[in-house]
This record gives structure tokens, C-alpha cells and sequence, in this order.
């Protein structure tokens, strides 16, 4: 097998050369990763301190420090664990294998670490005994921070019969090393360990819509990352500038899977939950299962759209306005024409009110006009076209025309709309959903709404006519105050000239070289965000690409939301809809995406198990049969040889588990209690060091979850407490966490699928 540590002669009795050559090799690689960062670090610093400068300068300027600061980034990211493998042709050519790419500073700027991501780097992940791609031998190199502890061989060539003393027989030793090792709470890359059906995802065309269906194990979260990293690679000058969103299920979630990116090299993505997708707004409320899948249903579009046109009112049964010394009486069939030609433009709401203004003025313009311009004897109008447009003018200055409007047809925010319909739904939606959704307005928002906000902002628009005669006020205030600038550069040459020559008054100054306009632009604020920080800033900002975990649990409201922000349809979405959960979620691929792409998606399968052990699995799988009898689970890799057990927790629910977790809280790892919400309190004051909470601290060693919050998430060791009250979904979910333990304990009755599978 291999040999440990940096000795001068492995305990097999072969030379450790090997070992010595690769470390000599990674710490030249560091050598040139310093330099690159201290340069890289000075040319942000320069770039910066330039100051004013033209505008086209100016945007070279910016462009240099976004893609200097990301590289600088990533060099910080992946300092700890640069270099995993090594790839030996057959023609003799050796390329070493990283998380990111670094050249030789030459004049050919010689590759010295491949990107993992590289086509170069790919029989790596590819290769085997029956088909080598050309290579001789795959190495796995193992460092801790900048040392080289370890090497594994895999000899792919037959012929090949040079011996290093390092070699792997089943080539599974780093894989394996991989998934039995401790949890830290943090989800890490698996850019060493990736295996080939995993890397035939990770790199499909960046073309349409891929779901990517898996088991609990598979492992389809990790490739969704590293397929993010890759398409940042393979299209960085189409997808730096529209950043990538991941969506995931909660916020725990995003904090587990949070350094994947960074380290392997990428930080510009934006990660979020759809509860963060509506800028301003922040879920921190719960919906109770009936709300939620109310709020998520797909005919809230409609609902929404009709909670809109009847803000848009008719005066029941008149409006007064008055107007100097007459009363203009605005009725409902005056203003039912202005409101039906204001419609027929189909404008948002908002933008639509400037069409309205202009047909209520119009009409208590022809009004008044006719009231007190028509000729007496002969029916005709006295008043010239000047005439009438003072009345308009003057007719506009009244608070009243204004008041009148704003009754008829007010501005609204999509939070006002939202609310004001939850808190009053009555007539919108049947009775029972009415009382299922119903809550105060100044209720705090819930992920279910954000959609709801989304489709609210979409049919009400902006009116955006104030804010652009700021900026344009701004912007004249900005070129006057350039110009007093300049004026005053002009007086005082005159006055240090005029007593000179006029062949030396030849000398240029500030006036004669620039305009105000120019030297405006010269001091507007420059934006250094990154284009994931302003995509967050920006409910209209189109990604580049999406990608979306545990994609079955999202409502066709939610759908919507996402398609919004991805016009070209350019997603990848992970899931699995034996584990779907959510009372709004879809849970069918067709159902999902047949009403925005039909079937132009392609759809892959993992169906191998890297986390849970056989023996954990066999006991998740009973649970789902005993429903679905056909259901077939992912297939384990591996055996721990431990089964789950089940203990009966007599009167003492929490004495109970706390034993338990003593029992079962690992050495080195993590392990998670899994319990139903109404149960936390009492469990946490008997558990010591517990974390708990809506965003727990994962890398603690004991932490506390429901059943939502530990999708996704991995331990070493799980808790499943009192299953009878779960949803099948949910205790599928609950009892495949597990890499290497799995408890039950139960106050009730224990579910019958699991009464013969544990011990």
C-alpha cells in the first residue's frame, strides 16, 4: 500500500524518493504561489490608488482590480491544499493536477499546476485499467498545509513495471480514506475523489436545463458545486459578468456547503435561499404546511394579478374636486374609460399610472374647458389650444386632481400589496385558504411570501419618474458645480497672465483641456462590487446560470421566481423527489419544467451511495417501501458493519437521549440529534454544548436539528428521536445523515418499517 510521512526510506523497504521528489515540487509551486500573491497584491493596491482618472481608464481600472482581487482571492482560498494528484503518459509528459492553474513566470508561461478543471486534467477523473486515456499511472499526493504526507499509485499501463512503493491495488484508497473520515461541520470539496459518472455531469455542456436526480450519499450537492466551479472556468468571460446563483434549502445549508467554492478557486457566486431572493426582504418566519402550500400554489399569479386591478378603483359614487370656484364631479363612467384605456397598454401597475394621470387630466381638462369655454349663443368653444393647455397646467397644480389619483389608481409596493391581501384574503381565494394564510399585517415575513413579493413587484412595476429627475437633478447640480470649478481656473489664469506675454499665455490649464460634463463623470462614484454582490442588490438581475439543491421542494411560485432570473433557461437543478418534503413542493421533473421549457431538458441519474453505509441505507429504504414497494435506493459502497439500533425511552424522553448522545457522540466527527421542533427546548437543556436554532453552528460537535434543517447535511454520527411523528419524506431524510452511526430512540410507538431492521 502506501507509505507514511516524509522518511528517507519507506517501511516496505523501498526508497522514499518519490515522496522527497513530490515535495521538493510542492514547494517550488509555493515559491511561485507567493509571488503571484505579493504581485498581485501590489497591482490591486496600484490600481487603486490611481484615483480620478478618464473613463476609459477608469473602466480598464476596475476591470483589472475585480479580476486581480478574485485571483487574489483564490490563491488565499486554496493555500492549505494546492496540489492532490499527479497524471504520468505514456509519452513521458507529467502534468501535476490542482485546484486551480498556475504558470512559470517565462516567456511561454509554462504550465506548472493544471486546473483540475482543464480537459488536460480530465483522464484523471476518467481513466481506468481498461480504457488509460494514455496514461501510465494516476497518483493521489496528500499534503497537510505545505507538507507532503502521503502517495497513492494507481498503474493504469499493464506493461508498465516500474514499482514506487506507493501503490494502490484497488485504486479506492483515497476515496475510501475520504468518506470515513471525521465530518467538521463544513461540507469540503471532492475535486480529488471525483469519480467518472459524477465528472460526466460536472462537465455537460453549458446548454438548457440539467436535472440531476440522486439518492441520499450520491453525492449530486457536491457535483452541483464543482459544475459551478467548472462553468465559471470553462465560460469566466460570459458567466463573471451575470454570476452564478445557487439557491438551497435553508439557511444551515448555505453555511455547510459555504468554503466548497473557495476552495477550489471560485468566489464570485452568489449563494441563497429562496427566502434572500427579494432584495430589502429577509424570511425569518415560519409558515404553518396548510399557508405554505396555499402561498406556493401557481394560481396565486392569478390571484395576485386580480388583488392588483382592484386597487385600481371607480368612485363609488363621485368624486368632488375643487378647482377655483367651480366643482368638477369625476363619476365612475368617466373614470371607467380612463382606467380601460389605461389598461389596454398592459403596463405594470405602477409604470401604467402615468397613462392614467394623463387620461383623469384630460378628462377634467375637456371639462372644465367645456364649461367655461362654450359660446353661450352658439354652442362653439372660445377657447384656443394656448387655452386649454393653461387649463391642463393649472389643473395639475391641484392637490385635489392629486388626491383624486391617488384613490383611483395609488402607487403600491410589493410588501403594502402582499400584506394588505394576507391580512385581508377574504374574496380572493376559497374560505379555507382564506383562513389558512390570514395574518396581521406587520406579521414578519416567511419564505413562502418572497415569491409572492416577486410576482407582486412584477405586476406592479416602478415608477421610476422621480428618481430619474433626481439623478438629473444631481447630475446638473454635479456639471454647475464643474463648472464654477473651471471658471474660476479661467479667472485666475487671466489674472496670473495679463501681464505677460501673450506667447507665454500659451500655457494650457484645467479649462482649456476639459468641459464640465467631463470632469462630472470624473467624480460619480465608481461601483467595485462584484457581480455577485450587485446581482443580490438587483430582484431584475439575469444570472448566468442557476443552480438549484433539493429542487423538488420548491413551489411552482418559487418556479417562478427563478425563471425570472434566468431568462436563457441555463440551469442545473439537484434533487430527489423520493425525498420530497415540502407541502407546496413539485416533486416531478416534467411537472416542474414543462411550462417554460416542455421537454427540452435533459435528465441524469447518480445512483451510487458514497456517505451512508449498507446498513444504515437498508434500514432508510425499508421506511420508503413500506409505501412504495418498487422503490429502489442508491447502492452503498461500503459496509461499517454496525446496524442502527432503536431503545424505547420509558417516562424520560430527554434523560433518554442524553444517554444516547453520550453514547454515540464520536471521538473526532460530529453528530446530529434529530428531533421534531415542538420537542428542542426540553432536549437542549439536558444535552451539554448543544447548538440549536434556525442557523445552528454546524462545525460544533453536538448539533440539535429538525428534519428540514438536515437536508442536505452529513454527520458521523445520528440521532433520529421519536420517527412515529415524522412524514415519510421526512424520516427517509432523518435516518440516511449518518457516515458511520445511527441510533433511534422513541417515546411512543416505533413505525412498523423499522421494527424488524434495527437492533
Amino acid at each position: 500500500m502506501s507509505n507514511r510521512g516524509a522518511n528517507a526510506e519507506g517501511t516496505t523497504g523501498f526508497p522514499d524518493d518519490e515522496l522527497l521528489h513530490e515535495q521538493e515540487f510542492i514547494d517550488g509551486l509555493y515559491a511561485r504561489v507567493d509571488v503571484l500573491r505579493g504581485d498581485t497584491e501590489a497591482s490591486v493596491g496600484d490600481a487603486l490608488a490611481q484615483g480620478n482618472t478618464p473613463m476609459q481608464a477608469r473602466l480598464e481600472r476596475d476591470v483589472l482590480v475585480a479580476e486581480r482581487s478574485g485571483l487574489l482571492a483564490a490563491l488565499n482560498a486554496v493555500d492549505g491544499s494546492l496540489c492532490f494528484g499527479r497524471i504520468d503518459l505514456t509519452s513521458g509528459v507529467t502534468h501535476h493536477i490542482g485546484r486551480i492553474g498556475v504558470r512559470a513566470d517565462d516567456t511561454e508561461h509554462t504550465p506548472i499546476l493544471i486546473d483540475w478543471r482543464a480537459p488536460v486534467a480530465r483522464p484523471f477523473y476518467l481513466a481506468t485499467g481498461h480504457t488509460p486515456m494514455d496514461l501510465r499511472r494516476r497518483r493521489h499526493i496528500t499534503t497537510d498545509g505545505r507538507r507532503v504526507t502521503d502517495l497513492h499509485d494507481e498503474i493504469l499501463d499493464l506493461g508498465d513495471h516500474e514499482r514506487t512503493g506507493h501503490e494502490d491495488p484497488t485504486g479506492d484508497a483515497v476515496l475510501l480514506a475520504a468518506l470515513n473520515s471525521a465530518r467538521t461541520g463544513r461540507m469540503s470539496d471532492i475535486v480529488q475523489t471525483i469519480q467518472a459518472e459524477q465528472d460526466r455531469i460536472i462537465r455537460a455542456p453549458h446548454k438548457g436545463v440539467l436535472v440531476v436526480e440522486g439518492g441520499p450519499g450520491t453525492g449530486k450537492t457536491a457535483v452541483a458545486l464543482h459544475r459551478a466551479a467548472y462553468l465559471l472556468y470553462e465560460y469566466r468571460e460570459l458567466l463573471a459578468k451575470r454570476a452564478v446563483l445557487i439557491v438551497g434549502p435553508n439557511p444551515a445549508f448555505l453555511g455547510y456547503i459555504g468554503e466548497v467554492l473557495p476552495s477550489l478557486g471560485e468566489t464570485g457566486v452568489l449563494l441563497a435561499t429562496v427566502g434572500e431572493l427579494f432584495p430589502g426582504v429577509r424570511a425569518t418566519a415560519t409558515d404553518a404546511p396548510r399557508a405554505a402550500a396555499v402561498k406556493g400554489r401557481a394560481d396565486m399569479a392569478e390571484v395576485l394579478a386580480a388583488v392588483v386591478q382592484s386597487r385600481q378603483a371607480l368612485p363609488d359614487p363621485v368624486i368632488a374636486i375643487e378647482h377655483d370656484r367651480d366643482v368638477l364631479m369625476l363619476d365612475a363612467g368617466l373614470v371607467q374609460v380612463a382606467r380601460e384605456r389605461t389598461r389596454e397598454a398592459q403596463l405594470p401597475h405602477n409604470v401604467a399610472r402615468e397613462y392614467f394621470e394623463g387620461h383623469i387630466l384630460n378628462t377634467l381638462t375637456d371639462m372644465l374647458a367645456e364649461r367655461i369655454g362654450t359660446d353661450p349663443f352658439d354652442g362653439s368653444n372660445l377657447l384656443d389650444p394656448s387655452d386649454i393647455t393653461q387649463i391642463r397646467d393649472d389643473l395639475a397644480e391641484n392637490p385635489e386632481v392629486w388626491s383624486a389619483i391617488d384613490q383611483l389608481w395609488p402607487r403600491l409596493t410589493p410588501q403594502s400589496l402582499v400584506a394588505d391581501f394576507l391580512a385581508d384574503p377574504e374574496g380572493y381565494v376559497p374560505d379555507e385558504d382564506a383562513a389558512a394564510i390570514r395574518r396581521p399585517v406587520t406579521g414578519a415575513w416567511t419564505t413562502a411570501d418572497v415569491p409572492l413579493l416577486d410576482e407582486a413587484a412584477e405586476l406592479l412595476g416602478e415608477d421610476d419618474r422621480v428618481a430619474r429627475a433626481l439623478a438629473d437633478q444631481e447630475r446638473r447640480a454635479q456639471v454647475a458645480y464643474a463648472q464654477g470649478v473651471l471658471d474660476v481656473s479661467y479667472a485666475s489664469r487671466t489674472y496670473e497672465f495679463e501681464d505677460k506675454d501673450e506667447e507665454d499665455s500659451e500655457v494650457l490649464s484645467a479649462h482649456n483641456i476639459i468641459d464640465a460634463e467631463r470632469m462630472a463623470e470624473r467624480h460619480e462614484e465608481d461601483d467595485h462590487r462584484s457581480a455577485a454582490e450587485r446581482a443580490a442588490a438587483d430582484r431584475t438581475w439575469a444570472f448566468g446560470h442557476i443552480i438549484v439543491d433539493e429542487a423538488q421542494e420548491l413551489s411552482p411560485m418559487a418556479w417562478r421566481l427563478l425563471m425570472r432570473r434566468s431568462p436563457t433557461r441555463s440551469m442545473t437543478l439537484v434533487g430527489d423527489p423520493a425525498q420530497t418534503a415540502e407541502a407546496a413542493g413539485v416533486g416531478s421533473w416534467s411537472e416542474i419544467l414543462s411550462p417554460y421549457v416542455e421537454d427540452r431538458w435533459e435528465h441524469k441519474r447518480l445512483a451510487v451511495n458514497y456517505r451512508t453505509p449498507s446498513e444504515i441505507m437498508d434500514v432508510a429504504a425499508g421506511v420508503l417501501r413500506a409505501r412504495h414497494p418498487d422503490f429502489e435506493p442508491p447502492r452503498s459502497v461500503r459496509s461499517t458493519g454496525v446496524r442502527p439500533w432503536a431503545r424505547a425511552a420509558g417516562d424520560d424522553l430527554p434523560g433518554t437521549v442524553a444517554k444516547a448522545v453520550a453514547e454515540l457522540t464520536p471521538a473526532e466527527g460530529r453528530l446530529a440529534v434529530i428531533a421534531p421542533r415542538e420537542l428542542h427546548t426540553s432536549l437542549a437543556a439536558r444535552l451539554e454544548d448543544v447548538t440549536a436554532g434556525e442557523e445552528p453552528d454546524l462545525t460544533r460537535t453536538v448539533v440539535l436539528l429538525d428534519p428540514r434543517q438536515a437536508k442536505g447535511l452529513e454527520f458521523d454520527s445520528v440521532l433520529v428521536v421519536e420517527p412515529a411523528r415524522y412524514g415519510t419524506s421526512d424520516l427517509y431524510v432523518a435516518l440516511t445523515r449518518a457516515t458511520q452511526a445511527l441510533g433511534i430512540v422513541y417515546e411512543g410507538e416505533l413505525p412498523q418499517a423499522l421494527r424488524a431492521a434495527t437492533v
